[in-house]
């Protein structure tokens, strides 16, 4: 029997969920992102920034290799003959971006007490996001107040691998350098989290009530233990160790 003592959250889906849908939140994050290069004197019709997105989503779904808003907002804006901008202008842009996105998520309302529980029980805990900004995701985990639980926050924009991809996982082991059977991934994702942790060599334990799976996806990928809220975490680590 293997002790399962380190355990690495997914973020959006599984820590925090999504007040209202992103339809209605991104053309206003796109009009702050857009609305902040004008004030430099640099024109981006925000649709353009949009599809362009679109275009690298449908290329990392692929290959799980991250390209960050940063790469992408830097790239459109060279290809409008706007080259060599100062780092700082396309941080603000950015930041304005995410000022509009980070307004739309809200911590879950039973994360906390399941983090506090963990830590009180011993568990090791880290965040492994896939995500196109880290600094996007370590601004929510403050606002949240919860960075204080987990001993790692790795983002594939920092380590530039997606999940499912083997070395996501890798990476985010080589924190507590432990074997991956005594780790556990907590996530939304049967794809990404669970399939990746299994492929890993992880158990894997996941938290259906905000996923949006296929029928066909939920036949082929079996998570070791299923969950419909972060209360149930403890049981279901305890069940993993029998």
């Amino acid at each position: 029997m293997t002790e399962i003592h380190h355990v690495i959250f997914d973020l959006g889906g599984t820590l925090m969920r999504a007040r209202q849908d992103w339809a209605e939140v991104f053309p206003c994050a796109d009009l702050a992102l857009t609305k902040t290069l004008r004030s430099y004197n640099i024109q981006l019709d925000a649709r353009l920034f949009r599809a362009k997105l679109r275009d690298y989503y449908a290329q990392r779904d692929e290959n799980f290799i991250e390209t960050t808003y940063h790469f992408v907002l830097r790239e459109i804006l060279q290809e409008r003959g706007y080259s060599g901008l100062p780092e700082e202008v396309l941080r603000a842009a950015l930041d304005a971006l995410y000022a509009v996105t980070q307004s739309n998520w809200v911590l879950e309302e039973d994360a906390l007490a399941a983090l506090q529980t963990l830590r009180a029980q011993g568990v090791r805990l880290g965040i492994f996001s896939n995500a196109g900004d880290d600094k996007d995701v370590q601004q929510l985990l403050a606002k949240f107040g919860v960075q204080f639980y987990f001993d790692f926050a790795l983002t594939s924009a920092a380590c530039y691998y997606r999940k499912p991809h083997p070395r996501a996982f890798e990476l985010a082991l080589a924190h507590w350098s432990v074997p991956p059977q005594e780790a556990a991934m907590v996530g939304d994702s049967l794809a990404a989290d669970i399939q990746g942790a299994r492929n890993a060599g992880m158990k894997s334990i996941w938290i259906s009530r905000r996923a949006q799976c296929a029928p066909a996806e939920i036949e082929r990928i079996r998570p070791d233990v299923e969950i419909s809220s972060l209360a149930e975490l403890m049981p279901a680590l305890a069940e993993l160790r029998r």
